[in-house]
């Protein structure tokens, strides 16, 4: 037998490398790249903190299979609940976790006590939902309840069979095992601003506390973009029966006598005022506060008003990243603190960035009318507004992937102290939610957000973008007398008076949301007001503009309860 020369079986395995090669490319150019994980950071011995996207860890998403860089976040919190010995409180806004929710059923068999409170808007089951009901949502209720659909219908065919339903639809896992929930509505009102709490407290000794939601999009990333990789959150978990005391406090308020029993739950400003209370763990100093706060509390006794004399302290750096900014006096500290040399970075969501009513703004000097002048709108410019004179230019945005979304809510002072929890800076987290705010002051802890700080900074995209640039061109033509005017307004109108955080809400009559300009997104942050209710106000004005406070029981959903409630918070 003829020997095959050697240049043709050297020429064979060439190309079968180059098939192998095309194959495995064609297979996995779509995931993404795993860098080297970077060493991690020593933990604090009694306060440990962990970060869906840290550079430092990597793990396989469970629903999506995805490897990807990160603490798995559900991971660890279903494992502290399994670690339970007595009893687990949980508070979050929304509970679609498979593993969290079977962690509390598992705990619910072992003979612990386990409660639960949500926000009202997410306290049914995904499977209860029946064909009319999802027809009539809008559009991103519609795309929440298809990624949830996908998350329990385990084997895509489509259907939930009721084992599918039985494991992974959270909520009936938990109904299933009889552990009692409640919502914000169990007080008798149609909810309070938000059930935005996101802790959860074990055996009386020791609390989670964390800005994400117990969801896919908070922990994970989402079904409807392969790419996403969860929004960026923190867990922090704390050690200590002291403060463990006040979490089951804040708790016990909402809870009354829990399902069932007295109507004595309270939600919102129904509860009474809780000053920060501060504690040691360690050699770490700790505060802890609730909100909402009462517009009868001076501004600097509320929980916007603890972030604000922590800012005030700041002696060389800030770092702040957050979903929202609109919380004019934090602006005004940070102002005071810039002209004293401290050092402010800031990224803050991409979709809140450059609303006319973000701080982010005034950072970079600039004010939005709140209406639009280039479709003939007259120019109309928040008077809170405060542009610095002394722009910055390391504000901006984080790049993400598709989906995801910047849902932190923390800040890091000179490398040491960290605030963080639940709480946007904002006035509604402020007035009207039910939210969690801790000051972390020890370096060892601060690292961490430091370091997620700079992951997220690096591949930041700083100062305005091209779309704000073009309205402000526009602005200046249309707007250029008004513009002037409400700057010269801004400069005489004080900042001496709030600059050191002391604004007991001046001007509130001028700062209310004007109910035929708003957003959705705007209107959801008034108390009471869910998607599908702000929703119903645009198509109500669309028919005939308000024009009274009265005319918001042309609203389908709005009675003289809720109209009583909202009408000192709108104007038209």
């Amino acid at each position: 037998m003829k020997q095959v020369p050697r240049w043709f079986r050297y020429g064979l395995l060439l190309l079968l490398g180059l098939l192998l090669a095309v194959f495995l490319f064609g297979r996995f150019e779509s995931l993404p790249i795993i860098s080297t994980p970077v060493p991690a950071l020593p933990q604090h011995p009694l306060i440990q903190a962990y970060f869906n996207q840290n550079p430092a860890d990597a793990y396989t998403d469970p629903y999506r299979h995805i490897h990807r860089p990160g603490d798995n976040l559900e991971q660890i919190i279903a494992e502290q609940i399994q670690a339970a010995r007595r009893s687990v409180d949980v508070a979050v806004q929304e509970l679609r976790s498979p593993l969290i929710a079977q962690a509390l059923r598992d705990r619910t068999q072992a003979g612990l006590s386990v409660r639960v409170i949500l926000e009202n808007n997410y306290s049914r089951p995904i499977s209860s939902f029946t064909p009319q009901e999802i027809r009539t949502l809008d559009a991103r209720q519609q795309e929440r309840y298809r990624e949830n659909l996908q998350l329990i219908d385990r084997n895509s065919d489509g259907q939930l069979s009721e084992a599918e339903i039985n494991e992974y639809d959270a909520l009936q896992v938990i109904r299933n095992a009889g552990i009692p929930w409640l919502d914000d509505t169990a007080d008798g009102s149609a909810g309070s601003g938000l059930m935005h709490h996101k802790f959860v407290t074990l055996d009386g000794q020791k609390v989670l506390v964390t800005s994400a939601n117990f969801t896919l999009s908070d922990l994970h990333g989402d079904f409807s973009h392969p790419e996403s990789r969860g929004n960026p959150n923190a867990l922090v978990i704390l050690e200590s029966a002291p403060l463990a005391s006040h979490f089951t406090h804040e708790f016990n308020l909402m809870w009354g006598d829990g399902p069932g029993g007295q109507p004595n739950s309270l939600f919102g400003l129904q509860k009474p005022y809780r000053p920060p209370q501060r504690l040691t763990l360690g050699d770490a100093q700790i505060q802890v506060q609730f909100s909402p706060t009462s517009r009868t509390q001076p501004w600097i006794e509320s929980v916007n008003g603890l972030i604000g004399q922590t800012l005030q302290q700041a002696q060389h750096t800030v770092e702040l990243a957050l979903f929202v900014f609109s919380e004019q006096p934090l602006s005004n500290i940070l102002k005071a603190q810039h002209q004293q040399g401290v050092q402010i970075r800031a990224l803050i969501d991409a979709q809140f960035a450059f609303r006319y009513y973000s701080e982010a703004l005034d950072m970079l000097g600039v004010a939005l009318s709140r209406t639009r002048p280039e479709t003939g709108e007259p120019c109309e410019f928040d008077p809170n507004n405060r542009p610095w004179s002394q722009p910055l230019s390391s504000v901006g945005v984080p790049q993400l992937p598709r989906g995801d979304l910047l849902h932190h809510k923390y800040g890091v002072v000179d490398g040491i102290t960290v605030i963080t929890g639940s709480q946007n800076w904002s006035e509604a987290a402020n007035l009207r939610n039910d939210e969690t705010l801790l000051i972390l002051s020890d370096p060892t802890v601060a690292a961490h957000f430091h370091r997620e700080f700079e992951h997220l900074y690096a591949k930041s995209r700083l100062g305005l973008p091209a779309t704000v640039q073009d309205r402000l061109e526009i602005q200046a033509e249309s707007c250029s007398q008004v513009e002037t005017s409400h700057q010269r307004g801004a400069e005489r109108s004080g900042l001496e008076e709030t600059k050191r955080g002391e604004n007991s809400f001046r001007n509130l009559d001028d700062s209310r949301l004007n109910l035929n300009t708003a957003t959705a997104a705007d209107l959801e942050q008034l108390s009471g007001i869910g998607p599908a209710l702000a929703q119903r106000i645009i198509e109500t004005r669309q028919q005939a503009p308000f024009t009274s406070a009265a005319d918001l029981e042309r609203v389908p959903g709005i009675g003289p309860k809720l109209r009583e409630q909202l009408q000192d918070q709108v104007r038209w």
